[in-house]
């Protein structure tokens, strides 16, 4: 609340023109509108989520409705857009409470700290990377986030139709949850369209349940069609995909997100200095080095190879492969989906084309789950969060905001390790400091964020992995 009237980013601007493009034009110029340079691209549920939101923002400046208003930001506008973020954070508050009744208590523990859904509520509702991202930068990734750990929450508590339906209609909200879609087609498949196991573990083919995979298919085709249906049938769905799917903004976004990209164009970088000095290379026959201006641009790498959107769908897909065939061949249960989900998400982030630095959070929010009851995933969380959270510092650069987002993240990141140490009863023997970057360069500082934190990224992904494939739990049945 504090934040209301405070600097923010340009994705006020963002929503502000979408409320207009869907508040002032008919349906069939949505996708099409290219006043802004923001142009419409979420897919058309949250086009119909800003359509709602406009009948109200109509009641505290209409101006804001007005598609040629661009940079429109009076005080009424800035009140609404805020507050709706803060109305729409209701889901996620539910969402939360709905994953804190899917953890064991510990029985006889009076001390707060000992209780798991204490903690997990903190972690999730006290977030420090949803908090900013969300109500001092501007985005509605609590509302987003909520669909998802209440469609996770369904799981963990058997009722997989309602999962499903709160799934299909969050990538119907935000595509960039097809991060995470591989493991529920699997998991859904094998585990509930498949309803016995042979005493192995192994699938019992005549288990399979044709009704069970109808039902899932009739969620999915539902949605999507309320949702596509309308561009199909004015036969916009090729626009509508062209604005979801920009392959043409480059690899990296304009600060590079903490993955294996930003490692691999390090390298290039330092390869290609390492070749002028040593007379290898010739300085003036080399691209310009584009990828660390700070843009939203393609680019050519210098000496390596340079990536194409195929060949991260490639990475990706061989990422997530092990995690994926791991709950095809011995499920475990709802918390194995979990676990595949998390590998999922990070082999997205580590890999994924033009990958955003807040899609870290796909990762962190769900973890917050397993962390309260493993310490080896505590452990894992306390790397990932520290890491993941540090590289979204640059999204709030002014001086003012400066004391308010170290401030943010020392205290959670206090409460996350004496918590989580106090709960599973272990020392800390891994900790990732903050670094005082100065701004000397003008992307420097951004490049060797994206470098630091990708390790930490890099070493929560690798030990998930290592805690998927060598887990002892038995296979479970729903």
């Amino acid at each position: 609340v504090l934040q209301i009237y405070n600097l923010h980013s340009t994705d006020f601007e963002v929503h502000r023109n979408w409320l207009a493009i869907t508040h002032s034009l008919p349906v069939s110029r949505w996708y099409h509108e290219n006043t802004s340079e923001w142009t419409l691209d979420y897919p058309p549920l949250f086009a119909w989520f800003e359509f709602g939101l406009s009948h109200v923002a109509q009641h505290f400046d209409r101006n804001m409705l007005q598609v040629e208003n661009l940079n429109y930001a009076s005080p009424s506008t800035v009140l609404f857009q805020r507050l709706s973020v803060i109305f729409t954070d209701v889901v996620f508050i539910y969402a939360a409470k709905e994953c804190c009744r899917c953890v064991q208590e510990q029985k006889g523990s009076r001390d707060v700290l000992n209780r798991p859904s204490f903690v997990l509520a903190v972690l999730l509702l006290w977030n420090f990377g949803l908090l900013i991202v969300d109500h001092i930068h501007f985005q509605y990734n609590g509302f987003l986030f909520g669909v998802l750990l209440l469609s996770v929450a369904k799981h963990l508590q058997s009722q997989h139709l309602q999962g499903a339906l709160l799934f299909a209609i969050l990538l119907n909200l935000k595509h960039i949850y097809l991060y995470v879609a591989p493991a529920y087609g699997i998991y859904l498949l094998r585990s509930y369209c498949f309803t016995q196991d042979n005493k192995d573990g192994s699938i019992r083919w005549m288990s399979f349940s044709p009704l069970r995979l109808l039902a899932l298919g009739s969620i999915v085709v539902s949605v999507c069609a309320l949702s596509f249906g309308p561009f199909i049938a004015m036969g916009q769905l090729p626009q509508v995909l062209s604005r979801l799917f920009p392959f043409k903004r480059g690899l990296c976004h304009a600060y590079w997100a903490p993955n294996i990209w930003a490692l691999y164009n390090v390298l290039d970088k330092g390869l290609a200095v390492l070749g002028v000095r040593l007379k290898l290379l010739e300085e003036a026959e080399l691209p310009r080095a584009s990828m660390t201006g700070g843009l939203v641009q393609e680019f050519q790498h210098s000496v390596l190879l340079s990536v194409s959107p195929s060949a991260t769908l490639v990475c990706t897909l061989l990422s997530i492969l092990p995690a994926v065939a791991s709950i095809w061949l011995r499920p475990c249960g709802a918390r194995g989906f979990l676990r595949c989900l998390l590998l999922c998400a990070l082999g997205s982030f580590m890999f994924g084309w033009h990958v955003h630095e807040k899609a870290v959070l796909i990762a962190i929010l769900p973890l917050s789950i397993l962390a309260v009851e493993s310490r080896e995933d505590a452990r894992i969380f306390l790397v990932l969060t520290t890491t993941g959270h540090y590289s979204l510092f640059p999204l709030l650069f002014t001086p003012t905001e400066r004391p308010v987002k170290v401030s943010l993240m020392l205290m959670f990141t206090i409460f996350s390790f004496t918590a989580l140490r106090k709960l599973h009863r272990f020392r800390l023997t891994v900790v990732f400091p903050l670094s005082p970057w100065q701004q000397r360069l003008p992307f420097l500082p951004l490049l060797a964020t994206s470098v630091y934190c990708s390790v930490g990224v890099c070493y929560s992904f690798l030990r998930l992995y290592v805690r998927l494939l060598q887990r002892d739990d038995k296979p479970k049945q729903l």
